[in-house]
């Protein structure tokens, strides 16, 4: 029997960026996650943003094409533009 777990809550969309990647904090403004660099620093360092899956405290982490960036509950996958 199937059922999905209560995973259909989660919405998930795509974001492009301009370049080969985007450092955490910065797509986290641009996903409208944060609502400015401080923020994005407070919510990356709370363990609050995971990249595919794992927590990532560093707010340099450079995030490409395919990664996928959780945060309460909502996923953005990142395409190169």
């Amino acid at each position: 029997m199937h059922h999905d777990g209560g995973m259909a809550k989660s919405e998930s969309f795509h974001i492009q960026i301009r370049d080969e990647s985007i450092r955490l904090g910065q797509l986290l403004k641009l996903a409208s996650f944060a609502e400015d660099g401080f923020h994005a620093k407070q919510m990356i360092e709370d363990g609050m943003v995971t990249v595919n899956g794992e927590v990532d405290t560093r707010r340099g982490a450079q995030i490409r094409n395919g990664d996928i960036v959780r945060v309460n509950g909502e996923s953005v996958i990142v395409e190169t533009a």
